[in-house]
């Protein structure tokens, strides 16, 4: 009596799982939703991270010849790249914000740099030259309206030692710090060669051009 009641009570808990399945009530399904796109969040996350990891590299930077046979090579002449110190900027150092959300919005943002890869935008000399004014002014407004952030993750005010210091850059330094100047305000060409800037409006800033 007793096995044919618990073969029933067996057979009630299977059936009714059966029919959770089959139909399932509005609150399993809203559950199994909410852990399906919690995961799908985590994958996501980590899948878009891991991209972000891999893409800002100098190795990548350099993948094609625009940024190897122009930027790269000029960079590689300046004292970010040698020096008596040994401490070298790679391209990420200087062009990739350190911080997670800063980093995500350059990411995205480099995405253009694709499309104009694909294009074949800069993938002469010859086009290089012609849009070097353009990129170079890209990246000063860049620089300009976040302080030169990635200037500073190795170069501090607080921590320059003036006394070491020429009486040139002891001057410059002491304007720059009264009157809120940024470092690629005095730096502009530090790595790469300055575009032509004849045909510049001298009274222009560079925001304006």
């Amino acid at each position: 009596m007793s096995n044919n009641k618990s073969n029933e009570c067996n057979g009630k808990i299977l059936c009714g799982i059966w029919q959770a399945m089959k139909k399932p009530s509005v609150k399993y399904s809203l559950g199994a939703l909410l852990i399906v796109g919690f995961i799908s969040g985590i994958l996501f996350w980590g899948a878009f991270n891991t991209a972000m990891e891999m893409t800002n590299t100098e190795e990548f930077c350099i993948s094609c010849h625009e940024m190897e046979d122009n930027v790269f090579a000029e960079y590689q002449q300046t004292i970010h790249y040698s020096n008596r110190t040994g401490v070298r900027a790679t391209c990420p150092d200087c062009h990739v914000p350190k911080e997670g959300h800063h980093t995500v919005v350059r990411t995205i943002k480099a995405s253009n740099e694709l499309l104009h890869k694909a294009l074949g935008t800069i993938d002469t000399r010859e086009k290089f030259e012609a849009k070097r004014l353009k990129l170079a002014q890209n990246v000063w407004r860049e620089m300009e309206g976040n302080d030169s952030r990635e200037c500073r993750n190795c170069h501090n005010f607080d921590f320059m030692d003036f006394t070491e210091q020429g009486r040139r850059a002891v001057d410059a330094h002491d304007v720059g710090l009264n009157t809120g100047e940024t470092c690629i305000d005095c730096h502009k060409g530090i790595a790469h060669e300055l575009p032509d800037m004849h045909d510049v409006d001298p009274g222009s800033s560079i925001g304006e051009i």
